[in-house]
């Protein structure tokens, strides 16, 4: 196994690995500092299936089950499905009401904020690639809080540390999309608390943890929240210290949601564009440190 970093903030290609043939201890262990270090890991030519994708992830710990929204006959009951091809195989109507929610993706965010559980890595791996467009981008979101730091904005360190927001995917979707869930959609996705900073367990890395998700600061007045949110979040994204993969069929790619945001870019949405994601559940809440 071969780890070669990427020039800039974040990510790192890994060679070596057949995943789909099961992994020794070592190149597990020397997977996890990996993630801890670089936050994103490509592994290319992965050609593997769904059960071969779920054993993978599930060495990493246990996985969430996904939304309603992502499940699909015929599909791992542990994958969510990111596609623009329904469950008859067909490219879907740019507007229908699938199609319409995926939209959300295209903002920046970390996977599954909006639970009180959310994300640790979320593995991505490329079934059909467009031939143009379609990219995801990552944000390094523990350089900008040193940024932050080294600005000396306000609120400094102590105070963030002691910042909670709410996160909501239905506050997301309207970002974007509008209204879109309906009454009972929205009782099942009640926004959750979130630190507004979280370190992480294995670097000891402090990061911001907001994103799209991310939709008021508790205590504080709504516009004062929204532009701490904002302000903090345009520095996340910031070019210098994003990165954008370019997919190929069978790329793998592995990130850390505790420390970057990341995004889907746009393409042609009569080209298929069919992604198979596991996600490993944290663990624990960010409210209690985790």
């Amino acid at each position: 196994m071969q780890i070669d970093p990427f020039d800039g903030p974040l990510g790192a290609r890994v060679t070596g690995l057949a995943v789909g043939e099961g992994l020794a201890a070592a190149q597990r262990a020397a997977l996890r500092d990996a993630i801890d270090r670089h936050a994103v890991l490509v592994l290319p030519e992965q050609d593997i299936d769904d059960d071969a994708q779920v054993a993978f992830s599930e060495g990493f710990g246990a996985l969430e089950t996904p939304l309603d929204f992502d499940q699909y006959a015929g599909v791992h009951r542990l994958v969510t499905r990111l596609a623009n091809v329904d469950g008859d195989d067909r490219v879907m109507e740019p507007d229908s009401r699938h199609a319409t929610y995926m939209k959300g993706n295209q903002l920046w965010h970390t996977d599954s904020s909006f639970k009180p559980v959310p994300a640790k890595y979320s593995i991505l791996h490329a079934r059909e690639v467009p031939p143009h467009g379609g990219d995801t981008e990552f944000a390094d979101c523990r350089d900008a809080y040193d940024q932050w730091l080294r600005d000396a904005r306000t609120p400094r360190a102590d105070e963030l540390a002691s910042l909670v927001c709410e996160h909501s995917i239905v506050w997301s979707r309207s970002l974007i999309i509008g209204d879109f869930f309906t009454d009972e959609e929205k009782a099942k996705l009640p926004a959750v608390p979130q630190r507004l900073v979280r370190v992480h367990p294995a670097s000891g890395r402090a990061s911001f943890y907001a994103g799209s998700h991310c939709a008021r600061v508790v205590g504080w007045p709504e516009e004062r929240g929204r532009a701490l949110i904002d302000a903090i979040n345009a520095l996340c994204t910031a070019p210098e210290r994003t990165w954008v993969h370019r997919w190929r069929r069978h790329d793998l790619v592995i990130w850390d949601n505790r420390c970057v945001q990341h995004r889907g870019r746009p393409h042609d949405p009569r080209e298929r564009r069919v992604m198979h994601r596991t996600t490993v559940r944290g663990d624990g809440s960010s409210m209690d440190g985790y």
